[in-house]
């Protein structure tokens, strides 16, 4: 579980996030688990949103940071200013398969389902990638590594057998559902 230190106002704050949904998450604040919906129907940090946490409606203003990585935010009526700091450690992800790739930039009309695929599991940005086409690999190998919201998160190898195809390279940015790599 993704853990983040959270500044409010200056006040430390230890926040666990776990995504449960499409638009929902698990949030834990200080010890306090608490349950978020995304409101909106699509979500645009630029604009106003709104989220229901334990069923309580909120509506939430973003504004980009002018200095630093403090953020003013406006919940309702309250504003306040906000900091996350992203510690580094590195998260494991191992997908399974048959996986239904999403709509990616290389494949937009082509929806099917790639036996084999291992897909990215959430958007962020190819950090290294491990393995070659036509390379030999084992379960649980370590195929690339995705860095999202600051933290690194090993792709592991769900299945042992041969890199057919490497959709990646270093640098390169991924949506999550989008396929990664095939495995033969």
């Amino acid at each position: 579980m993704p853990e983040y230190e959270v500044f409010v106002d200056g006040k430390n704050r230890k926040l666990e996030l776990t995504k449960t949904g499409e638009k929902s998450f698990s949030i834990t604040i200080d010890g306090r688990k608490r349950t978020v919906d995304i409101d909106s129907k699509t979500l645009n940090l630029d604009k106003p949103f709104t989220v229901k946490i334990d069923g309580k409606r909120y509506h939430v203003e973003l504004q980009k940071p002018n200095t630093g990585r403090e953020i003013p935010v406006k919940v309702d009526e309250a504003v306040f200013t906000a900091e996350i700091r992203t510690p580094v450690r590195k998260t494991t992800f191992t997908t399974f398969e048959p996986t239904t790739a999403a709509p990616s930039k290389k494949a937009t009309a082509n929806r099917q389902i790639l036996e084999g695929a291992v897909v990215a599991p959430m958007t962020g940005k190819i950090v290294a990638v491990r393995v070659k086409k036509g390379e030999q690999v084992k379960a649980h190998q370590v195929l690339c590594v995705v860095e999202a919201m600051k933290m690194e998160n090993e792709i592991l190898a769900p299945k042992a057998g041969t890199i057919k195809e490497v959709n990646v390279s270093e640098g390169s940015p991924v949506s999550e559902g989008e396929p990664l790599f095939i495995i033969g």
